[in-house]
Parts: structure tokens; C-alpha cells; sequence
């Protein structure tokens, strides 16, 4: 079969990867806190203070992506020349991480925003891309910093603000995932795009509430246009409803005859420790990102998962538009993996 054949859309929000496109490799890097949860030993590298060795912690978030990047790079055995784009995005005004480490690594870039949910966006994108035969290898990543978003988004950490038990805490961290034709890695079968849904939610402390019935929308869609079920996969993950949000979604799903129980976990409550002091659970960009492109990953090479449904949930927050009144409109988007090349060929 020719890699010039375009993507198949099985629907308006769904598309199938009909060639054998493959996360080839992938990195990550964290924070301190992320380094003492239970998924610390599949970790790249973790640095030990917030601001990893840098000047500021912006400075911190663009290290840590550089760091997914080019540890990518290292296990893949190939260098930044070999990749023709990189698709990434991050939580910052103008996506200021995406933009100064893509000058660093000095590669193509199309820099992407989807709040929390940029993970499988930057990824569903790579597949696409590499599936149609526009790159041959593509790069995916995002990141996300608790000091930077918390002074973007709400109080800078040195104010010292109380928190309600629904806020949640931003992981600080890095992941990338390289795209490409064949290989050994999970193989990226489909990605289904969300639609914006806005219910009304206006407190920036409770994105749990807010983002679960987007996470539905995309869910049951891609359900329906793929004839799948939640006994198609053995595990499908949302990206940061925590526990706020977990057990909403649960519901949603089951109200329109989907039973998800069994299957179901949520990357923000899987990367920290119970006694860990993150509120509801981990929220950010990192936080799918960097369990996906370690735990998930790993699990599907060694045959432990063989299909995983990723749907990466974002609410789509702007300070401006909440200190106005407005409610918080989010997204999520999913992408479906299957085990490497024990699995299929």
C-alpha cells in the first residue's frame, strides 16, 4: 500500500491511519514531585528542583521539553536532522516553550494549542501527517510547569492562596513521542477530534467538573464511529479529570450505555501517590503526556496492554475571559494505540 495514500475519515471526527504508523520512541522529564509518585521508575530523567537548573521556571519548562525531545532522539538513535517537523505545544501565552525549544532543536515547527489536551492533539496531527506521507518522521510533544501555569492561570505560587479540595495540581514535566512508518513500537490506529463543550462552568478551581462532559462527547463519538466498546480496549484514560471529574465521566458514559468500570482510569490520578498533596489530582499538558509516553507505552511494548484508548481532556482557560463573567469551554481529544510488533505486524 502506497504512503502517499491520504487518511481515511471514517466520520467527521474521526480518522483512521491506514498505513503501519507506529510511535517509533518516546521520552520523558519531570519535576521533584512527579520523581517520588509511583511511576517514577519509567521516568527519563528527573530533575530535582523546580526550576532544573535554570534561572526561572519558565526557563525550567523549556529544559524539561528539550530534555523529552532529545532523550527521544538518543533512544531512537537517530539526531533532529532525521525528523522533518515537530508538532508541540504547551500551557504559556503565545506557546513560549514550544516556540524557544523548537528554535534550540532547530527543526520544522507547527505549534499547537489545545490547553490539556494537547498531547494526542500534537500526536493525532504527527499521525496524520506521517500517515499521508507529508513527513516521514514527526515529533510529538507538550509540557506543562505547576509554578508557571499557576501564575498564568490563577495566583502566582508566591502569593500563597487556599485552595479549594477541587483545584488541581499542574504536573511539571515533559513528553514527546516520535511518529513514523513501521518499527516495533505501539501502532496508532485512530484519533478521533473533540468538539468544544461548554457547560456552564465558571470556577477555574474545579476543572474536573468542567472537562468531563467533553471527554464524554469524545468518548461515545469515537465509540459510534468506530462500532467500538469499552470491551474493545483493556485500559482507556482520560488526561486530568482527577478525581473530580473520574467518576463524572463514569456516570456520563453509563447514562448512554457505555460501562466503562473496568477499563477506566485518569492519568492525574495515576502519576501521584495517594499521600502525595495534589489536591484532586494532577492536571497540565505533562500529565497525559508523560504517563502515556512512559507507563502506557512501556505496558504496550512489553504485551501487557494490547489496546489503550488515550483521550486527552483540556479546558480551554483564559484569565481574561473568566475575570469576565465567561464560562470555561473545554476540549478533549482521543487516540487509540495497539501493542508493538508482538502484537501486530
Amino acid at each position: 500500500m502506497s504512503n502517499n495514500q491520504p487518511v481515511k475519515r471514517v466520520n467527521r471526527q474521526t480518522w483512521h491511519f491506514d498505513q503501519n504508523v507506529r510511535l517509533q520512541s518516546s521520552a520523558v522529564a519531570v519535576g521533584p514531585k512527579e520523581g517520588e509518585g509511583p511511576l517514577a521508575h519509567l521516568f527519563d530523567k528527573i530533575h530535582d528542583d523546580m526550576y532544573a537548573g535554570q534561572q526561572t521556571w519558565e526557563d525550567a519548562e523549556r529544559q524539561m521539553m528539550e530534555d523529552a525531545v532529545n532523550t527521544l532522539l538518543q533512544k531512537a538513535g537517530i539526531t533532529g536532522k532525521d525528523v522533518d517537523l515537530i508538532l508541540a505545544g504547551d500551557l504559556l501565552n503565545q506557546n513560549i516553550t514550544t516556540n524557544f525549544t523548537a528554535e534550540k532543536l532547530a527543526m520544522p515547527l507547527l505549534g499547537m494549542y489545545g490547553a490539556c489536551s494537547t498531547s494526542m492533539l500534537t500526536l493525532a496531527n504527527a499521525a496524520a501527517l506521517v500517515n499521508a506521507g507529508y513527513a516521514d518522521k514527526a515529533i510529538a510533544a507538550c509540557s506543562s510547569h505547576n509554578a508557571t501555569a499557576e501564575r498564568q492561570y490563577r495566583y502566582p505560587t508566591e502569593y500563597g492562596g487556599q485552595k479549594p479540595p477541587s483545584a488541581q495540581w499542574t504536573v511539571t514535566g515533559a513528553g514527546a513521542g516520535l511518529v513514523g512508518i513501521g518499527g516495533n513500537g505501539p501502532r496508532i490506529t485512530y484519533a478521533t477530534m473533540g468538539k468544544v463543550v461548554d457547560m456552564g462552568i465558571k470556577d477555574p478551581f474545579d476543572m474536573g467538573t468542567a472537562m468531563a462532559p467533553a471527554a464524554a462527547s469524545t468518548i461515545q463519538t469515537h465509540f459510534e464511529d468506530t462500532g467500538r466498546s469499552p470491551q474493545s480496549y483493556d485500559l482507556i484514560v482520560t488526561g486530568d479529570l482527577a478525581a473530580v471529574g473520574y467518576p463524572i465521566l463514569k456516570e456520563l458514559m453509563l447514562t448512554e450505555g457505555y460501562d466503562m468500570d473496568q477499563v477506566y482510569n485518569d492519568c492525574g490520578l495515576m502519576i501521584y501517590s495517594p499521600d502525595q498533596d495534589v489536591f484532586s489530582g494532577g492536571s497540565g499538558c505533562a500529565s497525559s503526556a508523560v504517563v502515556t509516553y512512559s507507563y502506557i507505552i512501556d505496558q504496550l511494548n512489553r504485551g501487557l496492554l494490547k489496546n489503550v484508548l488515550v483521550c486527552a481532556t483540556g479546558a480551554l482557560l483564559s484569565p481574561v475571559s473568566t475575570q469576565q463573567g465567561n464560562s470555561i469551554p473545554c476540549i478533549a481529544h482521543a487516540v487509540a494505540l495497539e501493542g508493538g510488533s508482538k502484537w501486530n505486524t
